[in-house]
């Protein structure tokens, strides 16, 4: 019961900020602008002259990599879905407050980490090996995504969970 009303208020509230909160200075929302900015920072440091640009017809942002329109970073790309998933599943197996609310707060920023990095690297990807596109979207960086987050319930359910002794 906590999980799903912990995500359906938490699923609430985001879609209300992505609703309410535009910009055009942080286009599309400043979550997802922030997100592609840090990614283009980040692909600069692999050595790549990557560019992020707002995208004149739709809520994206192009990623050009070495002048070549690569991708474009919607708001699903932003990993706050996943955030709030992780936190629903953490607040539903919640142990002492103090260290729930800190686990919450770092995991979020791994997963958000986390996220930078596989745009990063998918970028990098997708100039390289083009041709393996759809494998790498599809397969490969969802698994990171996701797989960081198994990682860290598990670790939670063994740790720190007021259910880990049973």
């Amino acid at each position: 019961m906590i999980y799903l009303g912990s995500y359906t208020v938490l699923s609430m509230l985001y879609h209300l900020y992505l609703v309410y909160f535009k910009s055009d200075y942080y286009y599309p929302d400043p979550v997802t602008h922030y997100v592609a900015r840090l990614s283009e920072r980040l692909i600069n440091i692999f050595g790549y002259d990557a560019m992020i640009t707002p995208h004149q017809k739709e809520l994206s942002m192009k990623l050009i990599v070495n002048e070549v329109y690569l991708a474009r970073i919607v708001e699903g790309c932003n990993a706050v879905s996943v955030m709030i998933l992780f936190t629903s599943f953490i607040l539903a197996f919640f142990g002492r407050w103090k260290i729930t609310l800190l686990y919450i707060v770092l995991g979020c920023l791994c997963i958000s980490a986390m996220n930078i990095a596989r745009i990063a690297v998918l970028a990098a990807g997708l100039y390289e090996f083009p041709e393996n596109s759809d494998f790498l979207h599809s397969v490969i960086f969802p698994l990171i995504i996701y797989g960081t987050v198994f990682i860290l319930w598990v670790l939670w359910a063994r740790l720190f969970s007021k259910y880990q002794n049973l």
